[in-house]
């Protein structure tokens, strides 16, 4: 009883800690070290516990329990307050360190697609390897003529779908911090032009090609060309990804002179393909690439 009698005594303290805090997501070992750090300012008992702090908390007053469920293992998180749209992409991105959202994800926060996310897509970069740099066309057609990898890194929280991706090392490229719709904390977002990259290699957390191809009509008046192009020079992937990229600008009706800065930069010494797995497809003399036939 006296270790509950000292939290309630401090427990406008603690709230008022919480609302001043800056996040409302926090993992089990972050709530240990506020006990730890908070406790004697707090006069809680020497004895009072992570546990018995949570759960005092979740009974009185505003934090909750999530248990987010992924195919190996189970993930803890606290929220604090109320669970807002933008309190979701805080639980996605603190479930990996320096992530950020992409993808659909941030086609949203760009409006660029008029779909209410739903599918939250949240990049956790790998380390940087040194990669195999040999590149032949039997290999591109093998690859590609494959349904593309998906990842099974998922979990649902209430009507929301998390999807966590191990992206290729890029430095964080493009990844600017936004505010959400509430304006309570700068969301890690990848830029417009990192965005338009990242939906043209894997559309398949995109929406798709043709949602990609309305992106890009909808971006065409505000990308920056020569700061896209940078990026894929910076980023350096070892297939031509360019050729999609600009055949989707083409594709948008971005200016002759704007489209040949991204065509005049690289060689296209192989043909490619605008996604994996295509069953009818359409050839691209320009770019050098097969895309699906209903997009023309």
């Amino acid at each position: 009883m006296a270790n509950k009698s000292r939290l309630s005594i401090a427990k406008p303290k603690i709230e008022a800690f919480f609302e001043n805090s800056g996040q409302r997501v926090f993992t089990p070992n972050y709530l240990e070290t506020i006990v730890a750090n908070m406790g004697a300012e707090w006069r809680l008992a020497l004895s009072t516990s992570v546990k018995s702090f949570t759960e005092f908390l979740i009974e009185k007053s505003k934090l909750k329990k999530i248990d987010l469920k992924f195919p190996t293992q189970t993930s803890t998180r606290y929220l604090w307050g109320e669970e807002t749209q933008d309190i979701v992409f805080e639980l996605a991105l603190s479930l990996k360190p320096r992530s950020y959202l992409s993808h659909y994800t941030a086609l949203f926060f760009h409006n660029l697609t008029e779909q209410i996310p739903k599918n939250i897509y949240v990049t956790f970069e790998q380390p940087d390897r040194k990669r195999g740099t040999e590149l032949s066309q039997k290999a591109i057609d093998e690859a590609f003529k494959k349904k593309v990898r998906e990842t099974s890194n998922i979990t649902i929280y209430k009507d929301y779908t998390i999807t966590i991706l191990n992206g290729q090392f890029t430095g964080n490229t493009g990844v600017l911090k936004q505010f959400g719709e509430d304006r309570r904390e700068y969301l890690p977002v990848t830029n417009l032009e990192r965005t338009l990259i990242d939906i043209a290699v894997r559309p398949i957390y995109s929406g798709g090609v043709l949602e990609v191809a309305k992106a890009y009509k909808n971006a065409s008046t505000k990308v920056q060309i020569n700061k896209l192009n940078a990026y894929l020079k910076q980023i350096d992937f070892i297939y031509p990804y360019f050729q999609a990229i600009g055949f989707y600008l083409e594709l948008a009706e971005v200016p002759e002179k704007r489209l040949g800065y991204i065509e005049n930069s690289w060689d296209k010494k192989f043909d490619f393909y605008l996604t994996h797995d295509i069953q009818e497809k359409s050839y691209s003399k320009r770019w050098n690439l097969y895309y699906p036939s209903y997009l023309i």
